[in-house]
């Protein structure tokens, strides 16, 4: 008698256990497959969730384009001065595309070969929107848009494309103001080198001349004291 009521109220203490565990296995079962249960919502619910979502996204693009933006302008003068330097070296590979007779068109087909690196990209960009359709002034003025220094030589192809009169001269002339710009740039970097050099010998050089020369002799004149 003893043994049976035991059993009855362990099996009374244990329902409640039991149901719980049946109601929790499909949830369980669908955490382990990678789904989560769903539960009902309603559809203000929902939109406060998506918007929630997509200000959390905006702001993670928002911090990535804070953290890169001093890499990326650094990239982008760097690729301003290759272009400035590499310029007048394939404006005259144009000059002589011109000069041997081709139009201005397969004067920057041939230059986009053999010209620097940086300018051969945006010469080689102009001849392949040049190859899906699009005229040859709207692809120069696009690569004028992405590259300013471009514009000279940009205005002087199209002027040529447009009217049909030699661009040589203008391209020599182009050149030659190029070389005077560039020469005028290295000029003025020169010019800044002493200041730049200035607070390595004051902060570096002077204080190690001191320590080699004025600190040794005083410490030997304090030793005889």
């Amino acid at each position: 008698m003893t043994s049976v009521l035991a059993f009855a109220w362990a099996a009374l203490l244990a329902t409640p256990l039991v149901v719980g565990a049946r109601r929790a296995a499909p949830a369980a079962r669908a955490l382990s497959l990678g789904a989560a249960p769903t539960v009902p919502t309603s559809a203000p619910t929902r939109w406060r969730t998506r918007m929630a979502g997509d200000l959390a996204r905006t702001r993670d693009l928002a911090v990535v384009r804070v953290v890169l933006a001093p890499f990326v302008r650094r990239e982008a003068a760097r690729i301003d001065e290759a272009m400035a330097r590499e310029l007048p070296v394939a404006i005259d590979l144009l000059g002589v595309a011109v000069g041997a007779g081709c139009t201005p068109y397969l004067a920057v087909e041939a230059a986009a070969r053999w010209a620097p690196p940086a300018v051969a990209r945006s010469l080689d960009a102009v001849v392949r929107a040049c190859g899906l359709g699009v005229g040859f002034v709207d692809a120069w003025r696009d690569a004028a848009v992405r590259h300013p220094q471009l514009a000279p030589l940009a205005d002087a192809l199209s002027a040529g494309d447009r009217t049909g009169a030699p661009v040589g001269p203008a391209l020599a002339r182009l050149a030659a103001e190029e070389r005077a710009a560039a020469r005028r740039r290295v000029e003025s970097q020169a010019r800044r080198v002493p200041v730049r050099l200035l607070v390595p010998l004051v902060f570096l050089v002077l204080p190690a001349f001191v320590l080699l020369t004025v600190v040794p002799g005083l410490a030997a004149g304090l030793a005889r004291l």
